[in-house]
């Protein structure tokens, strides 16, 4: 009989995740039965304690806020893509004890992009700041020849975004808030704000949109890819990230080369249709 093995997503709060969702769904359709996968309600504080109880049953966590960056300490390697960003969305247990942290969520925006037949743009507007923002500048430091445009609303902010454009060799000019508007001439617009903080500017969706990025998934679809949508543009939603995220993550922790993407966007679906 195989060996069980434990993955988990941890998080604050996390009672929303559908992590457990798609990597059961993995497993499932993989014939992994000796795998399980749970979610945990973790803080920064609490991190530590926790992934001192890890025994050797554990193959994986994955990590939303706030452990992003909180983890890296704990870890015992880091990778390129990760270290980039000072942001850790999968850690790896080895048998030999060793962990070791990735960040998918980069490799993910991008797959998610060529699966819509985005593989290059010539320029590119973020909207936001935050953590996803950088993660969607290090995924346009692969894909985007010419500048990138940070919509963000103050000056902090604004400079952050700078900062990493210098760190990961990407032209950022920034631009404040109340002219995000005129981010939709871009040919492709990364969305990576809360819930609702889009929606006045669903109005200003041109006539012939390029692409459109929304890192939400729930609620879906939002007002700003609907109207999107409605004028003919491209658009990628947040569970297309999530699942391509995941299924990096699934590949890394159980070592399987192909993870079933098909299966997990099933089931994804189906857990947001039930909410």
């Amino acid at each position: 009989m195989a060996a069980a093995h434990r993955a988990a997503v941890l998080g604050s709060p996390i009672a929303h995740s559908l992590s457990p969702v798609l990597h059961r769904a993995a497993y499932a359709e993989l014939g992994l039965g000796h795998w399980s996968y749970e979610r945990f309600e973790v803080d920064e504080a609490a991190l530590p304690g926790f992934m001192s109880t890890l025994d050797a049953g554990w193959a994986g966590l994955s990590l939303t806020m706030p452990l992003k960056r909180a983890v890296i300490p704990l870890l015992d390697e880091v990778s390129d893509t990760a270290a980039a960003v000072e942001a850790v969305n999968t850690v790896v247990l080895h048998e030999d004890g060793c962990r070791t942290g990735d960040n998918t969520d980069i490799p993910g925006m991008i797959a998610a992009l060529r699966e819509r037949g985005v593989e290059k743009v010539e320029a590119a507007a973020v909207l936001g700041a935050g953590a996803t923002a950088s993660s969607a500048l290090a995924a346009l430091a692969r894909i985007c020849a010419g500048p990138v445009t940070a919509y963000v609303r103050s000056e902090a902010r604004a400079e952050e975004m700078r900062g990493w454009g210098e760190r990961l060799g990407v032209d950022v000019r920034t631009a404040a808030w109340d002219d995000a508007a005129q981010a939709f001439d871009a040919p492709l617009v990364i969305a990576t704000t809360p819930a609702g903080t889009t929606d006045t500017l669903a109005s200003a969706v041109p006539p012939r949109p390029g692409t459109l990025f929304d890192v939400l998934y729930d609620p879906w679809p939002t007002a700003l890819a609907a109207a999107w949508s409605e004028h003919g543009g491209k658009v990628v939603g947040g569970l297309d990230l999530l699942v391509h995220q995941a299924v990096l993550q699934v590949e890394q922790m159980t070592g399987v080369p192909r993870a079933p993407l098909a299966a997990m966007r099933a089931a994804g679906e189906r857990a947001l249709a039930a909410r």
